[in-house]
């Protein structure tokens, strides 16, 4: 079965199906939210700065918060001082982490100008940060990268061989350049180049929003593992959807019930956790998770209108109690 495990060192992840970190989106609870519903065998924390860590940002420690039920769990740091960066990844180390990761392909501004997919034009500083990262901590260490800054510049394949004789026991590949950002098609036979170049394990990332989508990135690259971005937002169901596709040859498609499960747990997962900001999340998970919900429009509106976590989801069960009467969570197929 493709994608079964992935070993580094001594982390297993089982299945080698990895959710991305996102920004503003993989806090504990949706991780929690995405282990609980199936087949993600790794999951990573939202790219933290290490000049945050090191100032004792509260925004950096919120995001470094993880429970034991999220193991194995990846810390992404993101940075461009070798120091700093060393130092920041030791306090990872400490704080319990089984993996830690280098974010090298972040697209947006204020991230380039101290890091992420920046450093990618600059591979005796990336050398730098690579040899000082290793040599600060025991931990697996990893990166995620864009194939390079821009079409004329693809760097993906001497950034993987840098990173393997620096250390670095994984690399995770989106295949978009950083001029590119969300746009255009992922290059695949990038990252096929890439796996082709080194002997640590090489991550394909870039358009999988199906299981089929990620049996063809295996046949194109044979890549160790999968890493699925935007896609797990709109479909928290894709990990399980792959595991029993690779298993089968065929997946169950989420029910009436099963979404209206799926947005009233994570919902109430938030207002259990007082969650800072709750409300907010809820807005903004609702423009993905109410995909595939007939008239998911209007249920829409109705949390966009709401003035609080309570009515969210008084109006979460109001909409569904038509379409799903006496729903019994025990017996949905969502969580």
């Amino acid at each position: 079965m493709i994608f079964e495990e992935l070993r580094i060192r001594g982390v297993v992840v089982r299945p080698a199906q990895i959710l991305a970190p996102m920004a503003g989106i993989t806090d504990t609870v949706f991780r929690r939210f995405i282990r609980r519903l199936g087949g993600c065998g790794l999951i990573m924390t939202e790219f933290v700065s290490s000049e945050g860590m090191l100032r004792q940002n509260l925004k950096s420690q919120r995001f470094l918060y993880y429970t034991e039920e999220e193991r194995p769990i990846t810390a992404q740091i993101f940075g461009a001082d070798p120091e700093r960066l060393a130092e920041a990844a030791r306090l990872i180390e400490d704080l319990g982490f089984d993996i830690i990761d280098l974010n090298l392909g972040c697209p947006a501004k204020k991230v380039v100008k101290c890091g992420g997919s920046g450093l990618l034009r600059d591979l005796p500083l990336l050398g730098s940060i690579f040899r000082k990262i290793r040599a600060a901590v025991s931990i697996p260490f990893t990166a995620k990268i864009r194939i390079g800054w821009s079409d004329e510049e693809i760097v993906a394949a001497p950034v993987a061989r840098l990173a393997e004789d620096c250390g670095v026991e994984a690399i995770a590949v989106h295949g978009r350049t950083r001029q590119q950002g969300f746009s255009g098609r992922a290059r695949w036979d990038v990252i096929a180049e890439v796996k082709a170049s080194v002997s640590i394990p090489v991550i394909g990332n870039g358009d999988v929003f199906t299981p089929a989508d990620a049996r063809a990135l295996w046949e194109r690259t044979q890549c160790d593992a999968v890493m699925i971005g935007r896609a797990a937002p709109t479909n928290p169901w894709i990990f399980r959807q792959m595991s029993d596709f690779f298993r089968t040859g065929a997946y169950a498609e989420p029910t009436e019930a099963d979404r209206y499960e799926l947005i009233r747990t994570y919902y109430e997962m938030l207002v259990a956790e007082d969650i800072p900001g709750s409300i907010g999340k809820m807005k903004q998970f609702a423009s993905w998770f109410t995909h595939g919900v007939r008239n998911g429009s209007e249920l829409r509106r109705q949390v966009q209108s709401a003035s609080s976590p309570h009515e969210v989801l008084e109006r979460v069960n109001e909409f569904f109690s038509a379409t799903v009467p006496a729903i019994d969570s025990r017996c949905s197929g969502g969580l």
